[in-house]
């Protein structure tokens, strides 16, 4: 019975409990949703007065970029405004102007009228009176048609050769103005480089001769350079390819060559058989090959000394060997190599006057004559050798050029290759620079005549100062003043065209009238 007591007791509790339970929850949603309203009616309000404050911000925003805008617009507007009344008055001054210049135009275009009758009432005076002189002067020619027993195309001819010749005459007074202020002004520029040139160099030349003498102890080492039956002077002279001439002049034998490197060949090597004493066939071949051989390298060291000499470097060893040669080699008696360093001064020092590269200058000058010292086996203008050996052996293409054109066998590429040229021709024309042979000479000097006389009109020729200048006797009823000049010219450039000489020629045209009577 008190186990269903305690039951009933704890079911009742139980449902007590529940119920309590239940009412304070209940209790405690209503609070927490009263409370969730009392939040959002309070974040309602926060919002709407947050809203009000960004809806009057805003409008502020808005009241003060229209306002601004406003003021940007009405800024605008009166800027606009001034530039139409400005523009209005500007138009309303051309305006006054237009009107003006309206009523000018009317003004002038009734002078023009005015003017206009007139012309044509001087137009129509002017026609009549060409007329009349056209009948008058058909007329005039005809008296003058019976008068003179010419017709008019003969007239007409007549008169046209007389104003050719009168037009030729004054063409060529003209051109010898020209010609004669053009030469002046060059010679002027010519002389003062050339002139700068040459004073600032100064080289010794000695013409070389075909022997050279041997001077020996005595007149007992004659018997053995001769040897038994000669054996010994033919082995010599087969071996050097010089003459041994061993005659009745005292302590001495003389050696004779054309070709100057052969010559020094001989005269060391019998240098040094004298010396050694031991004179036969075998030991001359044998001194002779080693002498050639020495002399072979020093035309090696001679080419580069020569090019240290000039102030240059850097050359192919073939080149310097060919350089070197010229030391053994002549040209009208002048030595090549002395030649050749004077054209290179000479080009180096014009090229500084006219601010060109010296370096090249000096360059083109030392080897333009490298081709005469090619092997005689190739043939060809030396000119044209010694371009082929520049190209070949990497020389600059201008130092080339002026090798190859200093004698005109190639067209001139530079201003260098002039100043080349003309180097050669004052190295080689100076007074006793070169010799010519008298029969050489004299062939040159006919040819010279020859050329001048064969040009119409020239009465007399005569070549002189050693051929430096031709002096031209002309007719005078056949050649007047200013065609004399022009005959001049034209000589010398034949003489410049057909004929090679060294330096320059002057051409000297003379012309004279003699008035000869005789009182008896």
């Amino acid at each position: 019975m008190q186990f269903v007591i305690v039951i009933s007791i704890v079911v009742v509790s139980c449902g007590v409990a529940f119920y309590l339970g239940w009412y304070l929850n209940a209790k405690a949603g209503q609070n927490k949703v009263s409370t969730a309203r009392e939040m959002a009616k309070k974040v309602l309000a926060d919002a709407e007065k947050e809203a009000d404050t960004l809806k009057r911000e805003k409008l502020l925003e808005v009241k003060d970029e229209w306002y601004q805008k406003k003021k940007d617009f009405d800024a605008d507007v009166q800027s606009k405004r001034s530039k139409l009344q400005a523009q209005e008055k500007t138009l309303e001054v051309r305006e006054e102007n237009i009107d003006r210049k309206v009523e000018l135009l009317g003004k002038k275009e009734k002078e023009q009228v005015g003017v206009r009758k007139s012309f044509d009432e001087r137009g129509r005076a002017l026609d009549t009176r060409e007329a009349e002189l056209n009948r008058l002067m058909q007329e005039e020619n005809t008296r003058l048609e019976r008068a003179s027993g010419l017709s008019r195309d003969d007239a007409k001819r007549i008169l046209m050769e007389n104003l050719a010749n009168e037009a030729r005459s004054e063409a060529a007074y003209m051109l010898k103005e020209i010609r004669d202020k053009s030469r002046d002004e060059a010679r002027r520029e010519a002389q003062k480089v050339i002139v700068q040139a040459i004073q600032r160099t100064a080289a010794d030349h000695s013409v070389e001769t075909t022997v050279s003498v041997l001077n020996i102890q005595s007149d007992e080492m004659k018997g053995r350079i001769i040897g038994r039956e000669g054996r010994n002077i033919r082995a010599f002279e087969a071996a050097t390819g010089v003459d041994v001439i061993v005659d009745d002049t005292p302590e001495a034998v003389i050696l004779s060559a054309f070709d100057p490197f052969r010559r020094e060949v001989a005269r060391i090597s019998l240098e040094r058989l004298i010396a050694d004493g031991r004179i036969h066939p075998a030991r001359i071949e044998e001194i002779v090959e080693k002498v050639r051989n020495e002399l072979e390298e020093e035309i090696l060291k001679t080419g580069e000394n020569t090019l240290l000499e000039v102030g240059l470097h850097g050359a192919h060893r073939e080149v310097l060997r060919l350089l070197g040669r010229m030391k053994y080699r002549s040209s009208y008696g002048q030595n090549m190599l002395q030649h050749s360093v004077e054209v290179a001064f000479l080009t180096g020092m014009m090229a500084g006057e006219l601010r060109l590269d010296a370096t090249l200058a000096k360059r083109a000058g030392l080897f333009h004559d490298i081709g005469k010292c090619v092997d005689k086996s190739i043939e060809g203008p030396h000119a044209l050798l010694g371009y082929d050996i520049a190209r070949k052996y990497g020389e600059h293409p201008l130092v080339a050029n002026a090798i190859g054109s200093h004698h005109d066998d190639i067209p001139m590429e530079s201003p260098i290759a002039a100043l080349v040229q003309a180097a050669d021709a004052i190295s080689g024309a100076r007074p006793g620079a070169r010799r010519e042979s008298v029969e050489g000479y004299i062939k040159r000097l006919e040819k010279l005549e020859a050329f001048a006389q064969s040009f119409q009109g020239v009465a007399k020729t005569y070549a002189i100062q050693a051929g430096r200048e031709v002096r031209v006797v002309v007719e005078q009823d056949k050649v007047d003043d200013v065609k004399a000049d022009q005959l001049a010219h034209d000589i010398s450039a034949k003489i410049q065209a057909e004929m090679e000489y060294p330096g320059q020629i002057k051409v000297t045209v003379i012309r004279e009238y003699r008035a000869v009577s005789y009182a008896k």
